[in-house]
């Protein structure tokens, strides 16, 4: 997909997924600000939407790449025209994910939140880290609901990650005890594997800096866009305006700032998570260790070779 701005391109460049809604969006046109933004989502109408938009601004440079994150040979697909498009990436914010409120299954037959929330965006990131340059930021979108002792995901429902293996929770199984609401296991555990994997990069690839956001609950985003119409209004119309007094709660406006900063930071840091105030947290003690971390990689890549759809179209 072409770009249709007349702006020149910035020297460096940023990667976003799920860019035309609720935090992506707004982190996507603060990114704007720093360099060209390489949009990634599944919807070309939108994308092209943003990207318009970013082109308007002064300065403002953008590029659109189409992709299903919870399809693999799309997720390295969309890599591979990144690659191709040659450009100086300063770091990539993997922020594409979906939260279910039922079980739901891939064209693959795999767990539909755990292939798009974590599957897919480990492959894509596998597939550029190779080609991203010393000192590139990696940051992860992820969330507290994967502590099974945080107080407020517990109180919603969630009952932390349930991650048994990656082959297991492909099949959409979690570890007994869980949550009582539908798709809520399979969220926390997609966000578990998340931090794991940033955790786990940044030991293993010191070159790049790997880092977490918990970006807070925003009432009114478009994660739990399969919620009914009455949920979605209240949160968006009477929820959305207290979330700044709220402790733990957050707005797109305000996520998209702290994102930005942990993104563009051009410090060592690496190997942290940062709460919606850009405060470092912890996660939870089973993610801490870094036996843990590194199961849920390995078993991740084994998942992903062994699989028939991991083989890349001809030319890749």
């Amino acid at each position: 997909m072409p770009n249709t701005g007349h702006n020149a391109p910035p020297a460096n460049a940023w990667v976003i997924t799920g860019p035309t809604s609720g935090i992506g969006h707004r982190t996507a046109l603060e990114l704007a600000k720093h360099g060209t933004v390489v949009l990634v989502g599944r919807d070309p109408n939108k994308l092209r939407a943003v990207q318009a938009e970013i082109d308007a601004q002064p300065g403002g440079h953008a590029l659109s790449i189409v992709c299903d994150f919870s399809d693999i040979v799309s997720a390295r697909r969309a890599a591979a025209e990144i690659i191709a498009l040659d450009l100086s990436l300063a770091g990539v914010l993997n922020n594409a994910g979906v939260m279910p409120t039922h079980a739901e299954r891939t064209p693959q037959g795999w767990d539909l939140a755990f292939a798009t929330n974590h599957l897919g965006p480990f492959a894509f990131t596998e597939a550029l880290m190779p080609h991203l340059p010393d000192g590139a930021s990696v940051v992860f979108i992820c969330s507290g609901v994967e502590d099974p002792e945080r107080k407020p995901a517990v109180t919603a429902g969630f009952r932390g990650g349930r991650y048994i293996s990656a082959e297991a929770s492909a099949r959409g199984e979690w570890e007994p005890g869980g949550s009582s609401k539908p798709g809520f296991d399979a969220y926390a555990t997609s966000k578990q594997c998340n931090l794991a994997t940033v955790l786990a990069f940044a030991r293993t690839t010191p070159r790049l800096r790997f880092n977490a956001v918990e970006p807070g609950f925003n009432p009114g985003t478009s994660l739990g866009r399969d919620a009914n119409v009455a949920l979605r209004l209240l949160a968006k119309y009477l929820l959305s305006p207290l979330a700044p007094f709220i402790k733990y709660w957050s707005t797109p406006k305000q996520a998209a700032r702290v994102i930005t900063e942990v993104l563009s930071n051009t410090s060592d840091r690496t190997g942290l998570y940062y709460d919606e105030n850009g405060k470092p947290m912890a996660g939870s003690a089973q993610v801490r260790d870094p036996a843990f971390a590194d199961r849920i990689v390995a078993e991740t890549r084994e998942l992903l070779a062994s699989s028939p759809i991991h083989t890349a179209p001809a030319g890749l």
